[in-house]
């Protein structure tokens, strides 16, 4: 568990599956997903989420604001596996998604820059990158928090079909302090 001074970053738990799926199944926060998730994608996105923190010992925590307990986003750091055809494979991705009521408070900012803190810790890793496509939001964010880009690492997603908008992938880079 993390804490920062307004949000809470930790595990989750059954009782967030039914927030969970009322997040990602908003049209606006899917747009950087490739779309809204209907109730069934969004339940497989959950239990995916948790299995792979039980399989590889990290990806992403749940985002509670401390002010009223509720579940905000998700927020966390995750290797690449190997098996996963990825041009980033085996590099550590930091990553968020905020429910569309907790945008414009910066949660974000504060979340990524916490977990960015214990990706480096927790990973024992030198670098940790994050790719976005195009999301001038998430960007900024990337800039707050320290991260720059790295244009040469840019790439095209192998997953998504040629033309698809989400295809085109920006690096943005962070080092290990000292």
């Amino acid at each position: 568990m993390i804490e920062t001074p307004r949000l809470i970053l930790r595990p989750w738990s059954e009782a967030d599956r039914e927030a969970f799926v009322h997040i990602v199944s908003d049209p606006e926060v899917g747009e950087w997903l490739g779309g809204a998730r209907t109730r069934d994608q969004a339940i497989a996105d959950f239990d995916r989420m948790r299995a792979f923190w039980d399989a590889h010992g990290h990806g992403q925590f749940a985002i509670e604001r401390k002010a009223d307990g509720v579940l905000v986003g998700r927020v966390g750091c995750r290797r690449q596996p190997p098996e996963w055809n990825h041009p980033m494979m085996g590099e550590v991705e930091i990553g968020w998604m905020l429910a569309r009521e907790a945008w414009g408070n910066g949660y974000a900012t504060e979340a990524a820059g916490a977990v960015l803190d214990w990706g480096f810790q927790a990973l024992a890793t030198p670098e940790i990158s994050w790719t976005s496509t195009s999301n001038h939001r998430s960007e900024a964010i990337m800039r707050r928090i320290g991260m720059q880009r790295a244009s040469e690492r840019d790439f095209d997603h192998p997953d998504l079909a040629q033309g698809d908008r989400l295809r085109p992938h920006v690096v943005y880079v962070a080092r290990r302090p000292g």
